[in-house]
C-alpha cells in the first residue's frame, strides 16, 4: 500500500504587524487666567492646585474702586485668599476689620523672639483684633509672610504697660505656659474677650505676666519634651478661641 504523502513542513510564521507607538504624553496646555467668580466665596489660595497667584484680568478692567489698577494689568501673585485678589491693601484691611474677633493675641519680646512672625501669621488667619509685642520693638517678619501688611500690630514696652491696656479696654488676660498649677487649656472654657498672653520660647511667661493674668492654662503634652514651640502653642489657643467663639459660617 502506497505511503500517504509527507506533511510539508510549516512555513516561517507571518510577520507580527508593526506594535503601535505607545502615544507621547499629550502636550501641556499653556496655564489660563480665570475670571473671579463676581460675587466669590472660595477657600484659601493654599487649598488650590497648580502655581500660586494669578494672572491679569481677563477682558475688560472693572470699575470697582476696591481693584488695584496695577494688580488687574499685571496679576496678583501676593499671599491672599481668592475674595481678595487684585483688591487693594487697603480695602483688604478694611473688608477685614468688619470680619475681626474680640480676641487679642500678646507675645514677650525681652530677647528677639524669633516666633512672632508665625504668631502674626496665625493671628491674621484667625483674623484676631490686635496682635501686641511686649519689649524688644525689632522681630523677625520673615514668618508673618506678609501677613503684617494686614494685621493690626501695637507695642508695649513692658509687661505691666500692656496689662494696663487690657484693663482699660475690658480683656480678660490668659496666660499661655505650661507651669504647675495651671488650667488644661482643652477643659477651659475662655472668655469672648480675651487677650491670650505668650511668653519667650524657653522661659515661657515672666513673672509679671503670671501675676497679673486672670488665668493661667496649659496645653495637654503626652511625649517626652518639656514643651512646644511659642508660636504653635499660639495657634493652639487662638484655635480654642476660635472653636469656642467665632462664627464659622463666615470662615472661607
Amino acid at each position: 500500500m502506497p505511503e500517504p504523502p509527507a506533511t510539508p513542513k510549516p512555513t516561517a510564521a507571518p510577520l507580527k504587524p508593526p506594535a503601535t507607538p505607545k502615544p507621547t504624553a499629550a502636550p501641556l496646555k499653556p496655564p489660563g487666567n480665570p475670571k473671579p467668580p463676581e460675587n466669590p466665596h472660595p477657600g484659601p489660595t493654599e487649598w488650590n492646585t497648580g502655581a500660586a497667584g494669578i494672572g491679569p484680568w481677563p477682558g475688560p478692567l472693572p470699575a470697582d474702586k476696591r481693584y488695584d489698577p496695577d494688580l488687574l494689568r499685571g496679576g496678583d501673585a501676593r499671599n491672599v485668599v481668592d475674595a481678595y485678589r487684585y483688591w487693594t491693601r487697603d480695602a483688604i484691611i478694611a473688608d477685614i476689620d468688619t470680619r475681626r474677633h474680640p480676641l487679642h493675641v500678646a507675645i514677650e519680646n525681652f530677647g528677639n523672639d524669633a516666633n512672632i512672625g508665625a504668631v502674626v501669621r496665625t493671628a491674621n488667619a484667625f483674623a484676631v483684633d490686635t496682635v501686641h509685642i511686649v519689649g524688644r520693638r525689632r522681630w523677625n517678619r520673615r514668618g508673618a509672610m506678609v501677613t503684617d501688611r494686614y494685621q493690626r500690630l501695637r507695642h508695649h514696652d513692658t509687661t505691666e504697660e500692656l496689662l494696663a491696656y487690657a484693663r482699660n479696654a475690658n480683656l480678660t488676660v490668659i496666660a499661655v505656659d505650661n507651669v504647675p498649677g495651671a488650667a488644661r487649656l482643652e477643659e477651659t472654657s475662655l472668655p469672648r474677650h480675651a487677650l491670650l498672653l505668650f511668653g519667650q520660647e524657653g522661659p515661657g511667661i515672666t513673672e509679671a505676666a503670671r501675676a497679673g493674668a486672670a488665668l493661667t492654662v496649659s496645653i495637654a503634652q503626652f511625649g517626652s519634651t518639656r514643651s512646644i514651640n511659642a508660636a504653635v502653642a499660639a495657634g493652639i489657643a487662638m484655635h480654642t478661641w476660635i472653636r469656642q467663639h467665632a462664627d464659622l459660617s463666615r470662615a472661607w
